[in-house]
């Protein structure tokens, strides 16, 4: 794992984080998040919290959350030393989070039960997800036009993934690879370099993209779905 660490703040309390630029992944310090939701004293306070809420989970059946929580070394601010010390990904994080009794816990338990319910509503009538793709755009601050713009980029890449799926290239390195080629095409640099040089972590790289690079994508992509069927 390449470490960078970031300090993160939930109510003006820090969070360490650490950047996984292979996996393109945040890591929350899961003590820290303990700590801060459950009004800890002190980290060892938070340490052993944690470690009685680990052994519940466990007893729960939750193994395999557990096992796949990595681990990073963390400089201790005691002794200098660093310590093995659990990290977790946002998935993870909330899941954790679910299991833990606190008044600062409930906004993220609101949310994934809404998040839940749009899911299931968004599987019985696709357009809902859409239209809410649309209002959060409209909400972040993008214009109507650069947001109907993006939602137009969306479903032409959908039909071209569509048509992938259709020829056998396989979800996930398959996709990816194609996906840089499709970019470099028209660009001149891959995916990843096109991110770093928007100084992008974990954001979405078409999220960041003017209409004009939208509109080179779409050209890009739709030639490509062409291509493909003939």
């Amino acid at each position: 794992m390449s470490e960078q660490d970031k300090i993160q703040l939930f109510e003006d309390q820090p969070i360490r984080t650490a950047w996984d630029a292979e996996q393109e992944e945040w890591f929350f310090f899961v003590v820290d998040v303990v700590g801060v939701l459950t009004d800890q004293p002190t980290q060892r306070n938070a340490s052993t919290y944690w470690a009685v809420l680990k052994k519940r989970l466990k007893d729960e059946g939750a193994d395999q959350l557990l096992t796949n929580c990595k681990q990073l070394k963390l400089k201790s601010p005691k002794d200098g030393k660093h310590y093995s010390t659990d990290v977790a990904t946002t998935e993870q994080l909330l899941r954790i989070i679910q299991s833990i009794p606190s008044p600062k816990a409930e906004p993220f338990k609101l949310w994934l039960a809404q998040v839940g319910r749009e899911r299931i509503e968004e599987t019985i009538d696709p357009e809902q997800a859409i239209d809410r793709a649309l209002e959060t755009y409209l909400k972040k601050g993008y214009s109507s036009d650069w947001a109907h713009q993006r939602i137009l980029a969306i479903r032409v890449r959908n039909e071209l993934t569509a048509e992938w799926q259709a020829r056998g290239v396989e979800k996930g390195r398959e996709y990816a690879i194609l996906t840089d080629e499709i970019t470099r095409a028209w660009a001149g640099m891959t995916t990843s370099q096109y991110k770093r040089l928007k100084g992008l972590k974990k954001e979405n790289l078409r999220d960041n993209m003017s209409t004009t690079e939208l509109i080179l994508t779409m050209l890009a992509e739709n030639s490509t779905k062409e291509i493909s069927q003939r």
